[in-house]
Parts: structure tokens; sequence; C-alpha cells
């Protein structure tokens, strides 16, 4: 949902001055833009790929190193038989409708979504209430227009939409398609109702080989290769459970309609965790007291289905121990995404944890918890969190004939007893014929309970009914001269089971824009005529971490600058040197757009005593002193063991240089 968007400093956001500067400062651009673009695709210039390079940096250093997870790096190109067994062929889709009149797709959720919207805030228009319109092309204005009108609704209407709009992500295609015909929902643009919902899948699709025999898609996520090498993985790990993999990679999902900049893209890049735990443990994990008195804010899917989007703030321990978060492993990882978020720069008042309803649940997953950002689109999934259970490693084993289970020595052998299968080979399989091994394995499926009733029959009839529903009429007799079902102990000193799975996943892009709305505000200019974007990320995310600055291009200063960047560069400091002719006020400012934290100086005193000055981005107070203490400053700032303020207890201020817009010559 649309939300009234404020920037860091809770100014209202003024979108698209915020996407004019990433634009201009090369955040991001247009894929093959001099070609008109492809919806969907974007690149990431300079201060992008720095942003995200460190992003990445410091999710490895929380979760990677921090947990000893084990880092794999797998094949973008998957077999069809890969996806066809895990489910993505059946069940990766989206739903999607067409508008009759201009053949426009739509993406249903969407759709409704967008015209319920927009028919609300006609209702706020109507009652005299402040309506905040967002940024269109000027060329799309007369067509989004015709779908918002100051029309009054019923105090019961209002509340029916907003109580849909709460629960829209839990809305099939059936449930969609009826929601578009009750409130006779239409394109904007042409006026016209959409066709029913059909289903899309987002798999991109590919052949292998130049034969075009193999047929493959690019992968929708990386958790696949994670699965797939287990076994391995566990051998790495010298057979120890629990343990976690790990993979970083771009992933790739044929999106209906892309919008939304890099909110919703064709090409993005995840960062998966894959934590392996032993089921019969109950998922407990034991760091789980470090993070029990963190406390989030959470939506729930109760909450969702009475159509109500209220959060409920209490501590991780509190909402495992409600059963509101099914197990510990899910609610230590909730926890720890809640700090990665916040050790990157996330705006901690814009953070939800929102629980995924029945129809919104991913095939493979029994709970699901996403972290939403609150951005300019309204509340965005940046992570998703999910108990896949044992459903991956299962479905593989099965097709493929592969063990992918633990093997655990127990401390204490384990006496069964247990009703046994005994088949008579040597006869069964020519009795059956071709029908052989289907009814063969349909009794080794039997339950002990089924077969305590076959054993019964047995004994008393010497012969036995077995359920086959793919032979005859799903009946089949089976005498007791080829099977027989005897009670029996046997002691067992290895247990075998199949790991459930915990899987944080992030999308770094989603992440990285919300970081960029979250950390952006405005400062007026020395005259007070314009505002000047500023975006003051973090100093370990920030693409460059110094700005030198020459006071002019006078020959006495370049050793100096040289020196100062090699200096710099030597302690893994990123640095940018901007000797233009612009006044330092404009180039302070031009990096103050690129989230530069700090700026140092060096003028005519620096060549006399080798002194210079240390600015701040934020609040663009200086401090002076010897280049070798403000290099030391910068890193313990870089690293965060100082604070700005404990820099300016330490280091005399400065108050000489004022920002002006005067050239100096």
């Amino acid at each position: 949902m649309t939300t009234t968007a404020t920037t860091l400093k809770g100014q209202p956001l003024d979108k698209a001055a915020l996407e004019s500067l990433l634009r201009r400062r090369m955040f991001y651009t247009p894929s093959f833009e001099i070609y008109g673009g492809v919806s969907g695709l974007y690149d990431y210039g300079p201060p992008g790929c720095a942003l995200q390079a460190n992003i990445i940096d410091i999710w490895r250093k929380h979760f990677i190193l921090e947990e000893d997870m084990l880092e794999v790096d797998c094949t973008a190109l998957t077999p069809h038989e890969v996806l066809k067994t895990s489910g993505h062929v059946d069940k990766f889709a989206d739903w999607m409708c067409k508008d009759p009149k201009n053949g426009e797709i739509l993406r249903a959720d969407h759709f409704v979504e967008d015209v319920l919207e927009s028919r609300l805030k006609g209702d706020k228009e109507a009652r005299g209430q402040k309506v905040e319109e967002k940024e269109e092309d000027p060329k799309k204005k007369k067509k989004k227009s015709k779908g918002h009108e100051a029309v009054k609704l019923d105090d019961a209407v209002v509340q029916e939409y907003e109580e849909v709009l709460a629960q829209i992500d839990n809305y099939n295609g059936e449930q969609l398609g009826e929601l578009i015909k009750k409130y006779d929902l239409r394109n904007p643009a042409t006026g016209e109702q959409p066709s029913p919902p059909v289903a899309f899948n987002l798999m991109f699709q590919t052949s292998i080989g130049p034969s075009s025999n193999l047929p493959g898609y690019l992968r929708p996520e990386t958790a696949q290769g994670q699965f797939l090498n287990f076994a391995k993985l566990l051998e790495f790990n010298t057979g120890q459970m629990p343990f976690a993999s790990a993979s970083i990679g771009k992933s790739y999902r044929n999106e209906i309609s892309p919008r939304a900049g890099l909110l919703r893209v064709r090409e993005f890049l995840m960062a998966e965790i894959e934590h392996f735990v032993d089921p019969e443990g109950h998922k407990k994990h034991h760091r789980f007291h470090e993070v029990e008195d963190i406390e989030l804010d959470f939506l729930d899917r109760h909450t969702q289905l009475s159509g109500k989007t209220t959060v409920t703030r209490t501590s991780i321990g509190q909402a495992v121990r409600s059963g509101m978060v099914d197990n510990e492993t899910l609610g230590y990882f909730l926890a720890r995404i809640h700090l990665f978020l916040k050790k990157i720069g996330i705006d901690q008042k814009k953070i939800r944890f929102r629980q995924h309803m029945a129809n919104e649940m991913a095939h493979y997953a029994c709970d699901c918890w996403d972290a939403e950002l609150l951005t300019s689109g309204g509340w965005v999934e940046c992570v998703g969190c999910a108990d896949r259970s044992a459903y991956d490693l299962s479905v593989h084993a099965k097709k493929t004939g592969a063990p992918l289970i633990v093997r655990q020595r127990l401390d204490e052998p384990k006496v069964i007893e247990e009703w046994a299968v005994e088949i008579e080979k040597k006869k069964f399989g020519p009795f059956f014929k071709k029908d052989g091994k289907t009814v063969e394995a349909a009794i080794l499926a039997t339950s002990q309970e089924e077969r305590g009733k076959l054993a019964k029959e047995l004994e008393e009839n010497g012969k036995a009914i077995v359920n086959v529903p793919s032979v005859g009429d799903g009946k089949v007799e089976v005498s007791k001269d080829l099977l027989a079902v005897k009670w029996q102990k046997r002691v067992e000193n290895i247990r075998e089971y199949t790991p459930n799975v915990i899987e944080p996943s992030f999308g770094i892009g989603r992440i990285l824009y919300a970081l960029m709305e979250h950390n952006y505000w405005t400062r007026a200019s020395e005259g007070g005529d314009e505002a000047r974007g500023v975006l003051s990320f973090p100093p370990a995310v920030a693409p460059t971490k110094v700005l030198i600055v020459p006071l002019s291009s006078h020959k006495d200063f370049t050793p100096t600058v040289r020196k100062l960047s090699q200096k710099l560069r030597s302690a893994g400091i990123s640095s940018r040197v901007d000797d233009s002719s612009a006044s330092i006020g404009k180039r302070y400012s031009r990096n103050d757009e690129l989230g530069t934290p700090f700026g140092v100086t060096v003028d005519f005193q620096t060549v006399k005593d080798a002194t210079i000055t240390l600015r701040e981005r934020d609040s663009t107070r200086q401090v002076r002193a010897e280049e070798d203490k403000i290099i030391e400053a910068i890193k313990a700032l870089v690293e965060g063991t100082k604070t700005w303020q404990d820099i300016e207890s330490e280091l005399p201020i400065f108050e000489g240089q004022q920002e002006v817009e005067v050239t100096v010559r």
C-alpha cells in the first residue's frame, strides 16, 4: 500500500527529487537506456556498486563469519528436472489478467490494490482530507486521473476496502477474480474490466547445450544448489549438526509488470542461508538466549485476516513462548535479521515483521515471516525467513535416490518393536509380473497400524487385501506364501533423519533502495534558496568514506594530497579527491549527495604545520589536527569504535573554514 513517506529528518519525502539525485549521481540507471530500456532491468553505477559491495561485506561478517556458515557459489543455469522436483515448475507463479481493449498485462493483486487505494484516496479527498499524490510521468497523468475521483464512500465500504487491502497477499487467482467482479474494478487507462486471472510461471526458460535436448531455467532462488550439495556439506562439516550453508548470487524472475524501480526487478542479487536442524530437538537454538530480549514489531496472520494491520511490539523470546513464532531457530534468525538491518542503517521506525497467511505461503514453507521496510511504495518485503521443514531434501532424495539424510550414532542403543514385512521375492515377481514393483512399493509404504491389520488378515484368512490405487480396481489380494508380516524386535545404534531447514532470504537490491530512502534528507543551501540532498549512510556502508579537498589547485598542495590519499588507501579506507575549481561548499555538497561521511581539507596552513581539517557530513562540524591523528580518527569512525562526539572531545574544534560558495583562486 502507498503511504506518506518521510525523510531521515521527518520531512515529507520528495521521491522525484531523490530519484533524480540517484540517477544523476549514477547509483543506478535503466539498462539499455539508449535503446529505450527494458522494464525491470537496471545497471548499478560506481556508488551503487560500492554501496552494494559494502552491504554484502557486512552481511558476510554478520552471518557467515559470526555464525560459522559454509559458503557455496552454485550455477544459475538449472535443469528442468531439478525445478520440477522442487515444485517451482508447477507452483512458482503469480496471477495475471489482461485488459481486453489495449492488451495490457496486469498483475492481478497489484491491480486490485491500486484501484481500491485510488478509490480510498478519492474518498479522503471528498471528505476534505489531505491526500499525497505520487509523482507521475506527465505523459501518463491524463490516464491516471481517470482512476482517482473525489467520491465519498460509505463508511462500511471504506472499512471493507481496508480489510481487503490488509490481506491482499492471501487471495488466490479465483478470489482475485471475484474481487474484480464484486467491486467492478476497471483499468484506469481504458475503463475496461480485465479478464479473469490466470497463473503465470515466473521462471525464465532456456535450453542447455547446442542440441536443445536439455531444457532448463535461470534459477529463481539460490536455495536449490545448497540443498543438492547437502550431503557434501555435511561431510565437510565432519557430520556435525546443526549447521548452515550460505550463498550470494544473482536470481531471475520474469515479473509480470515490473514497477517501483529497484523494488521489483527481473534480475537481482540474493543472499540466502539454509540452516539445517534436527526436528527432534524442537528446533532449539543454542544462542537464542543472546537475542530473546530484543523487541520487534510483529504483524501476525490472525491480525491480517481480521482486516487490520496493527503491529504488536514484543520480545522475540515472548513471541516464541506464546507460539506466535513457531520455534527458537526461526525466532533467532528474525532477531539477527533485525540486528543486521540496524547495523547497515535502516530506520528502526520503518521495520516490521509480517507473517505469511495460508494462501501466500510458498509451497515448501510451514511458517514464514517477512522483514518489511516502509518506503514511498508502502511496506515492501526485503527479507523472508521461512521454515521449509524437510520438504526440499525429501523431494530431491525421493527423486534421485541420493541419501540426503543425517546418520547419528546413538549414545545408548535403542530397542524398537515393530511389525516387519517379509516379501518372498522369488514367487512375488513372477506372480504379479509387470505390477510387481508397484505392489511391493505399496506394501513397504504401509504404516505400523496398517501392517498390524495385514498380519491379522493373513493369520485368519491366509491372504490379505492391499490398497494399490494404480493397479486394477485399487485392491490387490496377496497370499501368505508371498507375504509375511511379523512382530519383531531390533536394536538401533544409528538414527537416520532428514533435517528441517530454516531459510533467511535477503533481496539485496530492495534493501539497498530502502536504505537510500531511509537515509535521504535535505538541508537548505547557504542562501536558503534551494534544498540540497544528503544521504546519511553509516560510515561502514558509505560508497566512499573520505573526500579530500585541496583549497585550490595550487601546486604546493599536490604532494600532501597524494600522500594523504595513499595513506588512506593503505589503511583500507576509500577516498576521492575533488580538486575542481568549484567552491569548497559546492564540492562538499556534491559529495553529501553521494553519502560521503567525512571530508578532509588541505589548505595553506597544512603546508606550514602539516595539520588538516576533518569535516563530518551531517553536522558539517570540523576538527583540526596532524595528519596521522586525523587518519586514526577516520579509521575509528569507519570501524565504528568511535563516534563523531568522541572525536570532537579528543581533537580541537575548527571553525575557521566556512563552506561559502566563493571560488578560491
